[in-house]
């Protein structure tokens, strides 16, 4: 006899369903199908598409683009790049209408895919703007210095280019540390709503819960692939497994569960990023692209581990502790609070929580047609929603 649960719609609060310009990898539809099949009714997508939402003709094309889409709301980021992006971000925000559909602004102190860094001069101003407008601020942070230092490093020390797990080292900690350090000294200054995106780091969890502690009005997410998968992974994975922040160690992995457990995590949110197999099976494994499908997956994977399981058949499990109703807070309270969504609960989706299935890239909605959990056994799957 099966055993059901039913949960609100929950929220992805940070998806890349790369439409527009990049629809060979995925499109709002194919994107917006998988989550829905994984419960995620809600989602917000990030600025680094081609072209990049950094000015309102672009913002306002990509909502016209979402009204094709019926059985998931997208909401979108404003990347801010530039003085010129802060500007266009101004003019969005006067917008009654479209600023409905605004989740806030989005910063890289380093470049990722599509290479929206921002120099310094531009961060602060994003501080300071998004405090004047009462507008949350998602940060990518990793610091370009330590990064590039360290890229060069791996570079002049290593011939094994085909070694995909260097890309660890050349994105260490300490960049993320740094970066989130200095996020936290402009939150401070300008009184800033900051949220950290994917988080990745026992270290950045205790500045951000020093923050909080000190009164800063800090939030911060973390992404599955950081909580299911390790360095260790990138032997099986290879360039299916390389993403940013990338993979950390066990022990980085189990820091991010205790900062769940003790409420220093906001959200869990998946940083969906997906790209097509003939570009992630590339000749020079360190120059493929970073990211990973993951939305339609998060959520069976976390009633796994609610279940008493653990997923990653490769791994041993870690001191993981979640329940349906932490999942409820951070894939659907904290994001719809946080970045001022105003969806209703209403509409839920119901959950088959005894259902076990194998994860099947070819058997799941997205485009790109694979996933870095390929075989794993989980328990839980949408039925019904409504």
């Amino acid at each position: 006899m099966s055993d059901y649960i039913k949960l609100p719609g929950l929220i992805d609060c940070h998806v890349h369903f790369r439409e527009p310009g990049f629809e060979h990898k995925a499109t709002m539809e194919s994107e917006s199908a998988a989550a829905a099949s994984g419960g995620v009714l809600t989602v917000c997508d990030m600025p680094n598409t081609n072209p990049m939402t950094t000015t309102v003709e672009a913002f306002r094309d990509k909502v016209k683009r979402s009204e094709k889409v019926r059985d998931v709301d997208i909401r979108f980021f404003f990347g801010l790049a530039s003085s010129e992006d802060i500007s266009e971000f101004k003019k969005l925000m006067s917008d009654s209408e479209l600023k409905k559909k605004c989740s806030g602004a989005k910063v890289f102190f380093d470049h990722s895919t599509g290479n929206m860094g921002a120099d310094k001069s531009v961060i602060e101003e994003a501080f300071k703007v998004c405090a004047e407008l009462e507008a949350p601020l998602v940060t990518h942070c990793e610091d370009v210095y330590i990064n590039k230092e360290a890229h060069n490093i791996i570079n002049s020390a290593s011939n094994d280019k085909q070694d995909v797990s260097l890309h660890s080292l050349m994105r260490p900690c300490d960049s993320e540390v740094k970066a989130i350090e200095e996020a936290l000294e402009f939150t401070k200054k300008y009184g800033t709503q900051l949220h950290i995106a994917h988080l990745s780091t026992g270290l950045g969890l205790k500045l951000v819960k020093t923050a909080k502690e000190s009164g800063l009005k800090v939030t911060c997410e973390v992404a599955p692939h950081h909580l299911f998968l390790t360095v260790d992974d990138y032997e099986k994975l290879g360039t299916l497994g390389k993403m940013n922040p990338p993979l950390r160690t066990a022990s980085e992995q189990q820091a991010l569960w205790s900062g769940i457990a003790d409420g220093t995590v906001d959200c869990i949110s998946t940083d969906h990023a997906p790209h097509t197999l003939d570009e992630k099976n590339t000749d020079d494994p360190l120059s493929a692209p970073s990211g990973v499908p993951g939305v339609e997956t998060m959520l069976p994977l976390l009633l796994t581990v609610a279940s008493g399981g653990w997923p990653n058949p490769r791994s041993d499990r870690a001191e993981a502790q979640i329940e349906a109703s932490d999942i409820v807070r951070l894939c659907f309270e904290n994001p719809n609070k946080i970045f001022n969504l105003g969806i209703s609960d209403e509409l839920r989706i119901k959950v088959d929580t005894d259902a076990e299935w194998v994860i099947k890239g070819s058997a799941l909605h997205y485009k790109c047609g694979w996933t870095p959990y390929e075989g794993w056994r989980v328990r839980g799957k949408v039925t019904n929603v409504g």
